[in-house]
């Protein structure tokens, strides 16, 4: 992918129109930012942001074999899902690593699996292959769809202009709605620690939603970029593939054992019933730190007295907190909230505690 031109969302043209500045994203083009990452991020927790999602995996798998074949190959047990229900699960490899993690909606005919951009080409390929050995059809309709995200304590206000029908939509919820003559998914789910609702759909109509909303003046939204994405979630303490996820970490030591259900056989089942029994050798942390001095990726985790305690996988200043803060991987031992560390920036060791998790929570209505 990277010795190819990127891929284009089919909002790309109203991106560069409006002035976004636009990155290579997981071998796509995207927006990083309209105006600036602290005036979007505060967009989210106080309005309502828009957010183009196009470049995440759009997949469906249908048929009489389709809950055999997705419960081999995901921690979560599938056959426990009603339809309408959505849950977050862990694609796993044969040593139980992270191959991605991904969104489960159950259909009334199948499944349908939202994933990460830069893992949809491999879970194609690797789960196409396995269903050759199933009676199911597997498809991908990440180029015949679109899909956008509006986020932020407002968003039920804007989305029922619409739908009214989302009001009655809960947490982890979705349904299918029309739009005219055309269906939509509507469900209520998000990256950012606010209520929020994602949309997929035909992409016509899905560029008309968007220049519908970004329209709206009660109230009205901001466009928001993948800048602000990465803060909100991190305030959250949503994982990023790439960085608290990888195919060398497993969902145990990530912390993500809501999303495991080890009575059942998958991809590297026996791995993570070893890791349950004996515990982890790393666990993920959130850490504050004292002073504005941004804790990037890789930088190492010591103890008080200098010792190697892991590495920071993200980190930025919250503009919600007004203060920095970063997760990272540590020894079991240092994983206590409340515990001293420090870390090593450009040589410095930089006081650290490690917090609770999520460093945001947004206020229950």
């Amino acid at each position: 992918m990277n010795d190819q031109e990127p891929l284009q969302t089919p909002l790309v043209d109203w991106h560069r129109s409006h002035g976004a500045r636009m990155m290579d994203f997981a071998g796509w083009l995207m927006p990083i930012q309209y105006s600036t990452i602290v005036e979007e991020h505060h967009a989210v927790r106080k309005h309502v942001g828009l957010f183009d999602i196009s470049h995440m995996g759009r997949l469906s798998i249908t048929g009489p074999a389709a809950t055999e074949f997705l419960n081999g190959l995901v921690t979560l047990d599938v056959s426990r899902l009603t339809p309408g229900r959505i849950r977050y699960a862990l694609a796993t490899n044969e040593q139980g690593g992270i191959r991605d993690d991904i969104l489960i909606s159950r259909t009334d005919d199948g499944y349908q699996i939202v994933v990460n951009a830069s893992n949809r080409e491999k879970i194609v390929s690797d789960w196409g292959d396995v269903a050759k050995d199933f009676d199911v059809t597997f498809t991908d309709h990440t180029f015949e769809t679109a899909m956008i995200a509006l986020q932020g304590p407002e968003v039920e206000t804007l989305i029922c202009q619409d739908f009214p029908e989302a009001s009655e939509l809960k947490y982890y919820r979705f349904s299918t709605v029309l739009s005219g003559n055309d269906e939509l998914t509507l469900s209520r789910t998000g990256y950012t620690g606010e209520d929020g609702f994602e949309v997929i759909g035909p992409i016509p109509k899905i560029v008309s939603l968007w220049d519908k909303w970004i329209m709206s003046t009660n109230p009205a939204p901001l466009p928001c970029g993948l800048g602000c994405r990465d803060t909100l979630r991190l305030e959250a303490a949503m994982p990023l593939y790439g960085h608290e996820l990888s195919e060398d970490i497993d969902p145990l030591s990530a912390g993500l054992d809501f999303a495991v259900n080890l009575d059942k056989e998958f991809r590297g089942c026996a791995n993570l019933q070893r890791v349950k029994e004996q515990g982890p050798s790393q666990v993920r942390i959130g850490m504050s730190l004292e002073g504005k001095r941004i804790a990037r990726e890789g930088a190492e985790i010591v103890s008080s007295s200098g010792e190697h305690l892991g590495n920071v996988t993200s980190g930025t200043f919250s503009p919600t907190l007004q203060q920095s803060i970063a997760m990272g991987y540590v020894l079991p031992s240092a994983s206590e909230a409340g515990t001293n560390l420090a870390v090593v920036i450009n040589g410095k060791n930089y006081p650290a505690v490690v917090s609770s998790l999520p460093f945001f929570k947004r206020p229950k209505n």
